[in-house]
């Protein structure tokens, strides 16, 4: 009798043991706060340092480029699992590595990818009044290590992301990245300023909810995970908001401050007596970016455009660079919720037009009329025109592979995924704001590029190795590809959605698979300045005197004949002259220097850099020729923007022998053209491999039309060892030069 009443006994100990356990999991009470890590790396050695910037100095005078500027190169766009999707990314379930900390930043940059400056960019819609002074104190502890005087081997910058998401076009304004100049606390903001919309509505109303406890117990290994990221976005969640009708200056360092539009931005900065760089980015990712959106509202001059001063021209998730006439959508109605699906062309296919498509072949072959087919053809492609970033759920049961290269920019240089040409730069270059029609306003940006990269690796273009770490991809294994793309039943009835339903689904709306073959490596930000320092540094940027590269170190050289640089604005009535100069980037040697190896530690070498480091041979890639983009901003609002940019307007070829390419143009049609022009440049570089170079790795018909996909997976379809590298030609792009025409 005894053992039956122990044995009851257990089993009420164990059930109860069990029930505890689960009560306190969703009480949270295991989820850990997640830190800024600790920096392990010291000083960078000298060695790289000097010899590169030895050489750099003999190129420039071999160029006739003055000694007293040397040309640097960075990443100013970072995140770290400080930034949600970071987070998400780093979870057992997506193959993560785990925790990618400020501090794995900072060694990365400055031992794996030898970077001379670099900034944190986590996203503000999770920050959290401890989570920022974490990273502010991570930053200069990261910058402290390398406090060498006037000859810092990397300066460190703090920042943070603005990231907005409108449901329609005239809603969205993208995202933006916040840098600062100085460390103190008075040189930085209060607090990271979120935008309003989807995104920081969904992470503070539903916050720890967004991950479902029981993948924990499901996954009972890597629990703590689980446990933690719960953790993090329910004390997001907590912070509570800054009152909305407080003045900037009143409001207290720890409440959650939310600006709903960039000039709403820019005034909460002014407020606090704060001039950073704010640079958009993305412009042209189509993830969660309304079809049919346009960069005109940002000319409004509520929004600050003045203050945008930089645009990050490439970026991981592909080039934002050039413009094309395609639309995804046309005709479109926010308030009504209707939209019209443009037809086809040689140069794309939009996505609600392959809806319509699928939805048809589907019904024919269940044997119905071919006029009702086609019927629900065009309503499947009403329906998904409509759907805009959701126009994959217009049918039920797709396969990702049917889906072939609908929405996609077919001879763009490394699209980014989903490509909205309305946001792009060479957009936002030809257009004028004519609210004030005596004085229109355009933009003035520089260009640079940077990594975006959300495993706390800045620089990572430096070499195209491990895909699932210096990439976006991830790596699901079957068991979870599944669960995350679960691919429902097919019909040959189209789904019908309402918005409301549409904002339910959150991200879940948004299309992931495809996107796998969209990842590359990250660009980078390069400026011509007079020094190493923070303050010489951030003067070059703001004097735009800066390029992007599409990884590459690539040395480039801009400037009119009489001196005005990359970036400038001059007047004249007489035909501008410019000079152009590139050298290619160094070939890499294989693994890492003795140095690097001996300054961070082998264990960490292999765990930050993969056994990869920036290692530069005697050797350079050859520059084959240099591209030239003129766009003619409008002079009235009804001039339309394909004939206002000519890409290329002219090509230079070039013979490099292995000591660059330089050249002279002018434009002899610019003295009687009567109006303003803009000039940039592209160098391009002798083809070599890249991650995803080839994105969806089409098989086209004697049309020219996408006829099946070869998609590099982020699952287990594709090894986790296939790079998947295509043939690029990597670039850089100089920042514009304005030239205003003068009568005179």
């Amino acid at each position: 009798m005894w053992k039956k009443q122990i044995a009851t006994s257990l089993v009420a100990l164990f059930i109860s043991t069990v029930g505890l356990y689960v009560f306190a999991a969703y009480d949270d009470w295991f989820g850990q706060p997640r830190g800024s890590g600790q920096i392990t790396g010291g000083e960078r050695s000298d060695v790289l340092t000097n010899a590169l910037a030895a050489e750099q100095a003999a190129i420039a005078r071999g160029m006739n480029e003055p000694p007293d500027k040397q040309i640097l190169f960075g990443d100013l766009h970072v995140h770290t699992t400080f930034s949600t999707d970071a987070f998400l990314w780093s979870l057992p379930i997506y193959g993560g590595e785990g925790a990618h900390p400020l501090a794995d930043a900072c060694d990365y940059a400055r031992h794996c990818s030898a970077l001379d400056f670099w900034s944190i960019t986590d996203h503000a819609e999770v920050a959290t009044p401890r989570r920022w002074e974490q990273t502010k104190q991570s930053i200069r502890a990261c910058n402290a290590i390398s406090s060498n005087g006037e000859k810092p081997d990397m300066v460190s910058f703090v920042g943070f992301e603005w990231t907005q998401v409108g449901q329609v076009p005239e809603d969205h304004f993208g995202h933006k990245n916040v840098i600062f100049k100085g460390l103190d606390d008075s040189e930085l903001a209060k607090r990271p300023i979120a935008s309003g919309g989807v995104a920081v509505n969904t992470l503070r109303t539903n916050g720890k909810d967004l991950i479902p406890l029981p993948l924990a117990f499901s996954d009972f290994r890597g629990r703590q995970t689980y446990f933690d990221i719960r953790r993090f976005l329910q004390e997001a969640a907590e912070v509570r908001l800054c009152d909305p009708n407080a003045p900037i200056t009143d409001l207290p360092a720890s409440c959650f401050e939310v600006a709903e539009t960039p000039g709403a931005l820019v005034d909460s900065l002014e407020a606090q007596e704060l001039d950073p760089l704010i640079i958009p980015h993305g412009t042209t990712w189509g993830f969660y970016t309304p079809v049919g959106v346009n960069f005109d509202k940002h000319l409004k001059a509520e929004n600050r455009p003045e203050k945008m001063e930089l645009v990050e021209v490439m970026s991981g998730h592909g080039n934002s660079e050039e413009y094309r006439s395609f639309r995804g959508a046309i005709n479109i109605d926010s308030d009504a919720l209707t939209a019209d699906c443009p037809v086809p062309t040689i140069d794309y296919l939009p996505m609600c037009w392959r809806a319509g498509e699928i939805i048809k072949e589907r019904c024919l072959i269940d044997g119905d009329d071919v006029a009702e087919c086609e019927v629900r053809a065009k309503r499947t492609r009403d329906i998904a025109a409509v759907f805009s970033v959701a126009a994959h759920l217009s049918v039920p049961g797709t396969h990702i592979e049917e889906w072939l290269d609908a929405g996609q920019c077919r001879d763009c240089f490394l699209p980014s995924f989903g490509y909205r040409p309305g946001n792009s730069v060479q957009y936002a270059l030809a257009i004028r704001n004519f609210d004030d029609p005596n004085a229109p306003t355009r933009l003035n940006w520089g260009f640079i590029a940077s990594s975006d990269n959300h495993r706390a690796r800045p620089g990572t273009g430096y070499k195209n190795v491990d895909r699932t770490r210096t990439t976006e991809a991830v790596h699901l294994e079957e068991e979870w590809r599944k669960r995350v793309f679960p691919k429902g039943n097919k019909a040959s009835e189209p789904l019908v959605l309402d918005r409301a339903e549409l904002m339910e689904r959150g991200f879940g709306a948004t299309e992931q698979e495809r996107q796998a073959s969209f990842w590359t490596t990250g660009g980078l930000a390069a400026v011509h300045a007079e020094g190493r320092t923070r303050e010489e540094i951030f003067e070059a940027i703001k004097r735009r005197e800066t390029y992007g590269t599409s990884g590459p170190r690539i040395l480039l050289w801009f400037n009119t004949k009489d001196g005005v640089p990359m970036g400038g604005t001059t007047k004249r009535s007489g035909s501008p002259i410019f000079e152009v100069k590139a050298v290619g980037a160094h070939k890499q040697k294989q693994g890492c220097a003795d140095e690097t190896v001996a300054a961070l530690g082998a264990e960490r070498i292999q765990k930050l850099c993969a056994n990869e480091c920036f290692n530069p041979s005697s050797e350079r890639m050859k520059i084959t020729r240099f591209e030239v983009v003129r766009i003619r901003p409008q002079v009235s609002p009804d001039e339309a923007v394909e004939k206002l940019i000519e890409d290329p307007w002219k090509v230079i070829p070039c013979n490099d022998t292995g000591n660059g390419c330089q050249a002279t143009f002018s434009d002899p049609e610019f003295a009687g053209s009567n109006r303003m022009a803009t000039y940039y440049v592209r160098a391009i570089q002798e083809p070599s491999k890249k991650i995803n170079a080839d994105n969806l790795r089409c098989t086209y018909d004697d049309e020219g039309n996408c006829v099946e996909v070869n998609m590099c997976y982020g699952d287990d379809r594709t090894p986790r060892d296939d790079e998947c590298l295509g043939e690029v030609e990597e670039r850089a792009w100089s920042s514009p030069i304005y030239v205003e025409h003068s009568k005179e």
